[in-house]
């Protein structure tokens, strides 16, 4: 029972609970930059260099025994799944650049929380000072002289 008792602690503390959230809400989070970058940020780069899509940019490595029905030569063949689904061994450079961008997005979101997190502590802390000075306690000299005082009596 003490082994199930020290689980609870654990699992109920404050950390524990709040690094739950904090994995949910990244992977919440790591949808909605996922879908910025698919959605609106590939499409807007996409469209200034005349390209539908990125994730289809793949460097041909070895190509498909056999064409998929209704396709000629392998030139023809413009996704990396079908490519792939085809027997062919490609390079998919253009998903790793997606996934650049979404790390970028996703690195720079959280450095702007980080720092307005760290400018409002800095607030708190300094407002914290400015509240309450220090109390002026004896200083040594005072005490020295209240025990010799205290000694003398």
């Amino acid at each position: 029972m003490g082994m199930l008792k020290d689980f609870k602690e654990f699992a109920v503390q404050g950390n524990m609970v709040d690094m739950a959230v904090g994995i949910v809400l990244g992977a919440a989070f790591g949808t909605v930059v996922q879908s910025l970058v698919s959605d609106i940020i590939t499409p807007l780069i996409a469209g200034i260099f005349q390209m539908p899509d990125f994730s289809n940019l793949f460097i041909q490595l070895r190509a498909p025994e056999t064409l998929p029905e209704g396709i000629a030569s392998v030139s023809e063949i413009t996704s990396i799944e079908e490519f792939r689904e085809a027997g062919g061994v490609a390079l998919g450079y253009g998903n790793f650049i997606n996934a650049l961008i979404a790390f970028i997005l996703v690195a720079f979101a959280l450095w702007i929380i980080v720092r307005a997190l760290n400018k409002i502590n800095e607030a708190k802390k300094k407002e914290e000072e400015e509240k309450e000075p220090e109390p002026a306690g004896p200083t040594e000299l005072e005490v020295l002289l209240e025990i010799r005082d205290s000694l003398q009596k």
